[in-house]
């Protein structure tokens, strides 16, 4: 049962959109017919960045996307069997874990943290952290997203504690709208949504670098998906394809905002935003991954926003990227 985690979010069902992608029909191990993997998306950015790097090509499997505007969605998608695969940041994912959701993260994606940031309003009169103290702050897009640990985090290193802070949880779609017009003083969150805010005349308070995020997402896959010996296969595939797209969108970084702006409708100076905080890696869960995320748990464990708490050791299978 997924508790809290399924309150939170919308209705996935009016969130999914399935798209195949190219790729050939060979027969899975059964002779059954081709496997076709559901991938879990956010905002078309997997897809973006397999289609712009051509990553697909030759690989022996059908994939579908399953597209969400946010993380929690998302991964009530997987626990309804509705996609295979998830794909977030670490707090995201350590959330659904302690809700309940069937899954292990096994592959690690990583940046420096520039993708997540606190936007406040030109005239909100917010210079620094410490002027957050008393005010409302929109997080976007549910209880446990990054964002929420980059603003966690943020107060407690300049002296202040969560209760300090009004917080608000708005879908990202919705917290846009508010701070165009002038409704949202400060909104907590990340991507697309975070590079629009600052394009539509928002300042950036601070943002998730220098340690202030811990920079790692993780690609993780239902307990289904990883007991089907087929489907298993073909993730392992498609996770080391994705890695060579991820350095693809490092050393491309031109060509991938283009496809941004194709294929998503961002204004080109978003889009360069966008490709140059990216994902530019998926590495094996090492220790020291396992490591720098407990700590994430720990914090927000501490102030009752992850509850109860991950073992982000125990939630990983590292067998399928090494």
């Amino acid at each position: 049962m997924i508790r809290r985690f399924a309150a939170a979010t919308l209705s996935f069902s009016a969130l999914l959109a399935l798209t195949a992608c190219g790729a050939d029909s060979s027969a899975d191990a059964s002779g059954k017919g081709p496997v076709t993997l559901t991938i879990g998306d956010q905002a078309k950015t997997l897809q973006t960045i397999v289609a712009a790097s051509d990553a697909l090509k030759g690989a022996g499997y059908k994939v579908k996307w399953a597209e969400f505007e946010g993380a929690a969605p998302l991964y009530q998608a997987v626990q309804a069997g509705a996609a295979d695969t998830t794909y977030s940041a670490d707090l995201p994912a350590l959330q659904a874990l302690s809700g309940g959701v069937r899954f292990k993260n096994v592959a690690a994606l990583k940046n420096d943290g520039r993708h997540v940031g606190i936007v406040v309003g030109k005239d909100s009169g917010i210079d620094s952290v410490r002027d957050l103290k008393g005010q409302k702050v929109v997080v976007s897009s549910a209880k446990g997203s990054i964002s929420e640990y980059l603003l966690a985090n943020v107060l407690k290193q300049n002296g202040l504690s969560y209760s300090d802070v009004k917080v608000q949880y708005l879908l990202p779609t919705d917290a846009q709208a508010a701070f165009t017009s002038g409704k949202i003083k400060a909104w907590a969150t990340f991507g697309v949504y975070q590079a629009v805010g600052l394009e539509q005349g928002g300042k950036l308070l601070v943002d998730g670098a220098d340690g202030r995020v811990s920079g790692y997402g993780f690609i993780g896959a239902s307990d289904e998906a990883l007991a089907d010996a087929p489907k298993e296969a073909a993730l392992a595939d498609f996770l080391k394809r994705l890695g060579t797209a991820l350095q693809w969108t490092s050393t491309h970084q031109d060509a991938y905002a283009q496809a941004i702006e194709t294929r998503n409708g961002a204004d080109l100076s978003v889009a360069k935003t966008l490709a140059s905080a990216a994902y530019s890696k998926a590495l094996p869960i090492t220790d020291d991954v396992n490591t720098t995320v407990q700590g994430v748990a720990d914090l927000m464990h501490g102030i009752g926003v992850l509850d109860p708490n991950v073992d982000v050791a125990k939630s990983a299978d590292t067998s399928l990227l090494k």
